[in-house]
């Protein structure tokens, strides 16, 4: 499945436009996983670099209360740390810091699979655009909302440790502040 997936964004002509789709037709069945484990090991063998990038986006902006339209990029990571909280239907008998936990996973995964796609690959162009941008050793072109300042990241780190910390009633576990370290 996830090979047919990651052709099915790879042969058209817009990947950005095939993954959008193919995402959006997935996403409701994502939500319906009832175990934790089951949708890491789902996200986390996607082949398709965009396509776990974009059903990851829909995934955080559905945990927004005021989901942003801006594209992908780091500003709208940041916007995702500062505005998402942890989604509903992914509540079962898992202690609250668990399901923090996840939602911080699922942020380093965006962050990751971002990183790949846009700065590396060239992933938003066709596949045969792709290979003359590799063979012409074209550098991807960052955005402008990729630009953002380490006191950026630390005012939304602080402001994401803070009301986690509010949720939690408790100072954050060991494991949580380890993925706040290795997420900034």
């Amino acid at each position: 499945l996830q090979r047919m997936l990651s052709m099915a964004v790879e042969v058209d002509r817009s990947p950005t436009c095939s993954s959008r789709k193919i995402a959006d037709d997935i996403f409701p069945f994502i939500l319906n996983i009832p175990l934790r484990s089951q949708r890491e090991a789902l996200l986390n063998t996607m082949e398709s670099q965009l396509l776990r990038c974009r059903l990851l986006e829909l995934l955080f902006q559905h945990s927004c209360d005021v989901p942003t339209t801006s594209s992908m990029s780091l500003d709208k990571i940041l916007y995702f740390l500062s505005h998402s909280s942890v989604l509903p239907q992914f509540q079962d008998e898992t202690a609250t810091w668990q399901r923090w936990d996840e939602m911080l996973q699922y942020l380093s995964l965006l962050l990751m699979s971002y990183q790949t796609f846009p700065l590396a690959e060239h992933l938003r162009s066709s596949l045969s655009d792709r290979m003359h941008l590799i063979v012409q050793k074209a550098k991807p072109r960052l955005q402008d909302s990729d630009d953002i300042s380490q006191l950026d990241i630390q005012l939304k780190m602080n402001d994401f440790i803070s009301r986690m910390e509010e949720a939690l009633g408790q100072p954050l576990p060991l494991q949580i502040q380890e993925k706040l370290f290795m997420l900034q």
